[in-house]
């Protein structure tokens, strides 16, 4: 029986020159620099690509999406969108258990 062997997926980093640059200098090389202005449509052509299995966004990209791509970007398992804090700016922390109901889709109830 022979198996199917998946073909190699893709991962993206979308943000700003900064964001870019680091993550440039630790070997990804599918970086996407964006602005306010080209997020939305990067960030449209990076999930539409059936290669890509993970984007790394920074909050920046985030703020810019529309209602229905930070919609589709919240739940999406493929690919997975998980935004890291922008170089500079406020950020909002996604919590673990949150993080774990969305991405295994089981809710993790810590005793206080």
């Amino acid at each position: 029986m022979s198996e199917k062997v998946d073909e190699p997926r893709r991962t993206v980093v979308l943000g700003e020159r900064e964001l870019a640059i680091g993550f440039r200098l630790i070997g990804l090389s599918d970086v996407v620099e964006v602005t306010p202005s080209t997020a939305q449509a990067a960030f449209q052509q990076v999930v539409a690509d059936p290669a890509t299995s993970l984007v790394i966004a920074s909050q920046s990209v985030r703020s810019a999406l529309s209602e229905t791509q930070r919609f589709h970007a919240e739940n999406s398992l493929r690919p997975l969108v998980v935004f890291v804090p922008a170089p500079t700016g406020e950020y909002e922390v996604e919590s673990i258990s949150a993080l774990a109901k969305r991405i295994l889709g089981v809710s993790l109830n810590v005793p206080h």
